[in-house]
């Protein structure tokens, strides 16, 4: 796919520089979501339920189901296109074309980023997909089919975000049962909210006292959990998340990740003509554990 109208060395630097732009920044997307590395361009993943506990065999053994869930990842294309000047070349002014290559490296990332928050925003609707269930990600009516518990669990709230209502909320998630009916029992240990929620989230997260009462009684969430902010929140969303469970709430198929697909020379365009260089990735975000999540809303 490379074009031997486009010099080696520019080539490489793009590359190169590519790989440098992508590494240069740390983003907070990997603590919400997961990456899933796919062989095509869909994926069944199937899962057992939970283990059944034991039962008293005195009178004999008693035999137990477990159930089978499973999910369909696709992926979309995404890419960049930057091109940088013959002129330029010749003047010695490639400084641009590393910009560029930087910049397409970054906003992958920023994309990928941006992608994982806005489908978590979406998880009350239907706009990014369903849960493995069948139901909207956040939903008030979380049943897993064929389980032996059959009681509707909830993940979503109409709260707005201060220490009454996260304790709420908390405590409704610390009370998630698997498809057994035994509590999971999830560390959720990560606040999620938009800016204008950031003041909130500190306070709950980093006071000592329990900032909203007079008595200053002691705030029992301090130094148990952290928080993030992004702007790619509703303005009134927050969300409890376990972050550090052997999955996440989000994942990513990842079909091909971002890279430099092909390079051309288009010899008619002005200034010389231009050097074109196409970064490609495909991949795209899904609901993994409705459990691993809970959302707060007004």
């Amino acid at each position: 796919m490379i074009s031997g109208n486009v010099p080696k060395h520019l080539v490489v630097g793009a590359r190169t520089g590519f790989l440098q732009g992508m590494r240069a920044r740390q983003y907070p997307y990997l603590r919400v979501a997961m990456p899933v590395n796919l062989g095509a361009r869909a994926l069944d993943l199937v899962d057992l339920g939970a283990a059944p506990m034991p039962k008293n065999s005195k009178s004999g053994m008693t035999v137990q189901d477990m159930i089978e869930k499973s999910k369909t990842l696709t992926v979309e294309e995404w890419d960049i296109t930057v091109w940088i000047s013959r002129n330029a070349i010749e003047d010695d002014q490639t400084g641009s074309l590393e910009r560029k290559v930087r910049s397409a490296g970054d906003n992958f990332l920023k994309h990928i980023n941006k992608r994982v928050f806005q489908v978590l925003n979406g998880g009350d609707s239907a706009n990014y997909g369903a849960c493995y269930d069948g139901s909207d990600f956040f939903d008030n009516d979380h049943v897993d089919g064929g389980a032996a518990y059959q009681t509707a669990q909830s993940n979503e709230n109409a709260l707005a975000l201060d220490l009454d209502n996260f304790e709420t909320v908390k405590v409704a998630a610390d009370l998630f049962r698997d498809d057994q009916g035994e509590y999971i029992q999830n560390i959720f240990d990560l606040l999620v909210v938009p800016p204008a929620l950031e003041r909130e989230a500190a306070q709950i997260v980093l006071n000592r006292d329990a900032y909203d009462t007079v008595n200053r009684e002691i705030n029992p969430y301090m130094g148990k959990l952290e928080y993030i902010v992004s702007p790619d929140l509703d303005a009134t969303a927050w969300y409890l998340i376990a972050s550090h469970e052997q999955t996440k709430p989000i994942l990513i198929a990842m079909r091909e990740e971002p890279h430099l697909l092909s390079s051309w020379f288009d010899p008619a365009s002005t200034e010389g003509g231009r050097f074109y260089f196409k970064f490609y990735g495909r991949y795209e975000m899904h609901y993994g554990d409705w459990r691993l999540a809970s959302q707060g809303n007004t």
